[in-house]
């Protein structure tokens, strides 16, 4: 059993939700791919980045989440996790909804041209919770929506379900250890691609992609769930780390590879070429998502598993930054819409502005109010310390 920090993991969750940022900001500007609120300045060659991006950056927040599950329950213990998860996940998830995420739904229910200016009227009628016209906004079937925020209750989910499983898991401690302390490079590589390739055979074709709504998405459960287990498993021995450590380049290569085969298979071949065409493609995905995952923890844990300096401060400024984020991005491409921007200035000053937001906010207002800090699941200042220096001790 390991329980030294992992800097390297932190440093992945930061920029896991960078990325994501970039990803919501690339979603306005991508051609073809339906949004919130879109440019007028779309590009078709966005896709194949957006593309590239999307097979594992879900994967990998759950993943860093399952190994952060296995430090938290280490120290907390089964009741201490639970309360600590439902305060942190709960609490920015009402908030956000009630406050963080309405004008997302506003603004593209205006670009839709579904309603008339005026935000207030606007509010009275989306806290009534009564169903919208058909594609007012994301969520307008149910009245309310919390868009970006769908990460937070199905980690919820995935908290919940963790307990027994890691109950399970240290009954049989001895035993795991053994085995991952053995394992070896082929089975890294292969093992989590049989269940992935069970779901896409059996579940994917029932139930679809990700509803975004947690009742009834039982491929997404499935998925998602396996990742949490996997970063779960992964940080309990020191064993596979190094062998990801070892075999960076080769992962590197893998990954490219992956992708190369995924975009031959998807934009290039014909449909049904040859036989098993379908199975090959379905696997090829799959293997394509966990090869990107291999390759960025092995280059995180060789390159970046150091105590930097900047890294608590990040630590905690990311997680206000990922409730705020989608809401400055929308906002600010209705907004810039309307001008001769141009599709270079326009993406550039959006993203100026969805990053300097985040972080004044998150600086000068969030993690110096209490209740702020409460709100966006941050931990409560303690004793007479400034709060640069508490968020410097802090962390996450």
């Amino acid at each position: 059993m390991t329980t030294q920090r992992r800097h390297d993991i932190d440093i992945l969750r930061v920029l896991a939700f960078g990325l994501l940022i970039l990803y919501h900001l690339g979603m306005a500007y991508v051609a073809e791919w339906g949004w919130h609120v879109k440019s007028s300045h779309q590009s078709e060659t966005l896709q194949l980045v957006m593309l590239a991006l999307n097979q594992w950056r879900m994967p990998l927040l759950f993943l860093i989440s399952g190994a952060a599950t296995y430090f938290l329950l280490y120290k907390l213990g089964g009741r201490g996790f639970l309360f600590h998860r439902l305060h942190q996940l709960l609490i920015p998830l009402l908030f956000g909804m009630l406050i963080v995420v309405p004008p997302q739904a506003y603004y593209e229910a205006l670009a839709n041209g579904v309603i008339e200016p005026g935000y207030l009227n606007f509010l009275w009628r989306y806290f009534t919770f009564q169903p919208w016209p058909a594609d007012s906004f994301t969520g307008s079937h149910v009245g309310i929506t919390w868009n970006h925020l769908w990460y937070l209750p199905y980690l919820l989910c995935y908290t919940v379900a963790v307990i027994p499983v890691a109950l399970w898991l240290r009954a049989r401690q001895q035993q795991l250890t053994a085995w991952i302390s053995e394992i070896r490079v082929w089975q890294l590589l292969l093992l989590p691609l049989l269940p992935l390739t069970l779901y896409g055979l059996f579940l994917f074709p029932r139930f679809g992609g990700i509803n975004y709504a947690v009742i009834g998405d039982w491929y997404t459960h499935a998925q998602f769930f396996t990742f949490f287990l996997c970063g779960y498993l992964l940080v309990s021995n020191r064993a596979p780390w190094q062998l990801l450590s070892h075999w960076c380049i080769p992962l590197v290569v893998a990954a490219a590879l992956s992708y190369s085969l995924f975009l031959f298979f998807d934009k290039v071949l014909p449909e049904d070429a040859f036989y098993g065409q379908s199975f090959i493609h379905l696997v090829i995905v799959y293997a394509n998502r966990w090869f990107w995952l291999l390759a960025v923890l092995a280059c995180a844990y060789r390159y970046l598993n150091k105590p930097f300096r900047w890294l608590p401060y990040a630590n905690e400024a990311v997680y206000p930054c990922y409730i705020l984020h989608q809401t400055i991005t929308v906002t600010t491409v209705f907004t810039l819409g309307s001008l001769p921007l141009g599709p270079v200035f326009e993406p550039l000053l959006v993203l100026l502005i969805t990053v300097a937001g985040c972080l004044l906010i998150h600086e000068l207002l969030i993690r110096r109010v209490p209740l702020l800090r409460l709100l966006f699941g941050l931990k409560p200042l303690t004793g007479k310390r400034s709060p640069a220096a508490s968020s410097l001790a802090q962390g996450t």
